[in-house]
């Protein structure tokens, strides 16, 4: 089995921010295996399904963004899973353009409280992590207020573009290797137009 993990926060109020791009990103794959997120488990909204014919639990921790790693740490631990081999972590960030995906196999958590507290309770950085672009067209005055506000909804089939290509790393990973979906996805992207209109790969 594999864990896929999506970062966001509990709450009607954060489902459509920036910083719940994570538990979009689940529930789109939850979508297209035809299953809800609904089961809590280890302080988590999970659901078992079948991604790229494997077996998958996907989950949404409901500890809130900054003590993600509490309810991811207990997953691996209750299904006896390997955070190298079987985890995929699916979370914002701020430092890429908006609509960008990008595919890492390692690294460090950067300016992110969730992949802080996850790499924190697994004491490793030995994870493999989609990483979906939220970075503003426009300077910004505070990164909280923006991350946690509503995106515009011009940027609507931006992050819609953005959720289908985030699920299909995760199915490409599964089926092909993180190599393969790494040299699909590693490419820049300019942020949208002013008509939200998706950039252009460079």
């Amino acid at each position: 089995m594999k864990l896929i993990v999506g970062l966001g926060n509990p709450g009607i109020e954060y489902q459509f921010t920036p910083h719940n791009m994570g538990f979009l990103a689940i529930d789109r794959l939850a979508e297209r295996c035809g299953v809800t997120v609904d089961n809590r488990h280890c302080r988590a909204a999970t659901a078992r399904a079948l991604v790229a014919e494997l077996p998958v639990l996907l989950a949404k921790p409901e500890t809130y963004m900054n003590l993600s790693g509490i309810a991811v740490a207990a997953l691996l631990h209750e299904y006896e899973l390997d955070a190298e081999k079987d985890l995929i972590v699916i979370y914002d960030d701020l430092d890429l353009p908006f609509g960008s995906v990008r595919v890492r196999e390692r690294g460090s958590a950067g300016s992110h409280n969730g992949m802080k507290s996850v790499i924190g309770a697994l004491e490793t950085q030995e994870f493999l992590r989609i990483r979906l672009g939220i970075a503003p067209e426009h300077a910004i005055t505070s990164g909280k207020d923006y991350v946690l506000s509503p995106w515009k909804r011009k940027l609507d089939v931006v992050v819609d573009e953005m959720l289908d290509a985030a699920a299909d790393a995760v199915e490409m990973t599964l089926r092909q290797g993180p190599k393969a979906v790494m040299t699909r996805f590693n490419r820049r992207v300019s942020p949208p137009d002013a008509s939200g209109e998706p950039g252009e790969e460079a």
